[in-house]
């Protein structure tokens, strides 16, 4: 059924660029007459080598043009969304009272080749939430939905996940990388947090991405590394600072006049000096 779903958008959608690619990657998913499928935008954006801004507009404009149906109140197993694409749906309905209608002679028919035209989607695609009818049994809204929302998960097992281990292929600029329980397990054991505190991460972690604002997108694991480099060598704001122009005691040095910066630098050493310290 993907494979007539898929065939009417070559045939017979007006959609252009990114967003014929992504109706037709939705249509292949289609399992039943009705033309009903599930997508996450990070499979669509692996799928179609697309940006999510792209493919978010693929999605925008399909929607305005009623070639693509977005069914609210239903979920994919893994918090995807559920897309419908309805003129498709008429098309192979009509066609289908049709032959009905007029029954194709038996010595006629032309034998569907096997493959994966004609074949089914992946059962691994599918998920728990279809029956072999492509009746869709899980409840409106039901299912596992991950903590960051529906773009947060992969569909299944072979697609990557959004800024885990797997993600290597997917390219996020630094600004768009995102800290996660690894790298916060990471700063306990390293003892990061106890020297530099909540207020000096956050402000390290700041630096780092205004100063790698400006640089190519990388994978999230590459992005891990390199911020876990940045964080060890980030000091805390007053580390290692003194004042030589303190005096012990209080007070600070008053120039004498024509005196240089270097001169009286000099002269607040040697009233360092001369301190009683105890040891005399």
């Amino acid at each position: 059924m993907s494979h007539d779903a898929r065939a009417w958008v070559w045939d017979h959608s007006r959609s252009k660029g990114t967003a014929r690619m992504v109706l037709t990657l939705i249509a292949d998913r289609c399992l039943d007459l009705r033309c009903v499928a599930y997508a996450s935008v990070p499979t669509l954006m692996k799928r179609a080598n697309a940006s999510r801004t792209a493919v978010r507009d693929a999605i925008d404009k399909l929607i305005a043009s009623g070639e693509l149906v977005q069914l609210d109140g239903r979920k994919g197993p893994r918090g995807e969304t559920y897309y419908q694409l309805p003129a498709a749906a008429r098309f192979l309905a009509e066609r289908a009272t049709d032959e009905d209608r007029n029954p194709t002679p038996q010595g006629d028919r032309i034998p569907t080749p096997p493959g994966p035209e004609s074949d089914p989607a992946d059962p691994l695609e599918r998920g728990p939430d279809t029956s072999p009818r492509g009746r869709i049994s899980t409840p409106g809204g039901s299912g596992f939905r991950p903590g960051g929302g529906t773009d947060s998960g992969p569909q299944n097992s072979r697609e990557p996940k959004v800024n885990g281990k797997s993600s290597s292929s997917l390219l996020t600029p630094a600004t768009e990388w995102q800290v996660d329980d690894e790298a916060h397990a990471w700063l306990g054991q390293q003892g990061h947090l106890a020297r530099l505190g909540e207020h000096g991460l956050r402000a390290a972690d700041e630096k780092w991405r205004a100063y790698r604002a400006t640089w190519p997108p990388r994978p999230a694991a590459a992005w891990a590394a390199d911020w876990r480099a940045w964080i060890t060598n980030e000091r805390p704001a007053d580390h290692g600072r003194r004042h030589l122009r303190g005096i012990p005691g209080g007070g600070t040095p008053t120039r004498a006049p024509g005196m240089t910066r270097s001169e009286e630098h000099m002269a607040a050493l040697l009233a360092a000096l001369d301190e009683p310290n105890g040891t005399e």
